[in-house]
């Protein structure tokens, strides 16, 4: 299925807000309530939309602080990809972990409460991953942008 100019209309406003009903959908996009709810209903089907989530403000969950982690493996083996994809999948202060091309392997995201509670997720799951052999922090000082919204 492609999208024409109303699905990406639909898109759009769902991204910004998830949780508004048909009705302010419908006049949003300009399509009648019946009409905008099988659209959707399809959009869903065919796995446009994924999901419906709570994005969740990191200051009041007393997470502030984003934490890159860099990390090289000692092999590139299906089995060492493997042990460690396992591995980081159950660190719950992980929020994205990305295989990479360039100079590192992986690349974490990582939330924290502070520098002190980053070094007890560093000590007590990082330092543990298998096969890593190399790995670097960098700590993100301001958030300047931040979206979940695809281009659409």
């Amino acid at each position: 299925m492609s999208l024409d100019e109303i699905d990406r209309r639909i898109l759009r406003a769902l991204q910004r807000k998830g949780r508004m009903s048909n009705a302010e959908l419908s006049e949003a996009v300009n399509l009648s309530p019946s009409a905008c709810h099988r659209r959707v209903q399809r959009l869903e089907k065919d796995g446009y939309i994924r999901d419906y989530v709570a994005l969740l403000d990191a200051r009041k969950m007393s997470v502030p602080s984003t934490v890159f982690v860099e990390i090289t493996l000692s092999g590139q083996a299906d089995e060492v990809l493997d042990a460690f994809e396992k591995a980081v999948s159950r660190i719950p202060d992980v929020l994205e972990c990305h295989l990479m091309a360039g100079t590192a392997d992986y690349l974490l995201k990582v939330v924290a409460e502070n520098t002190e509670d980053f070094a007890r997720i560093h000590r007590q799951y990082l330092a543990r991953l298998p096969g890593v052999l190399q790995m670097q922090s960098s700590f993100a000082l301001r958030t300047v942008f931040k979206t979940t919204a695809l281009p659409v």
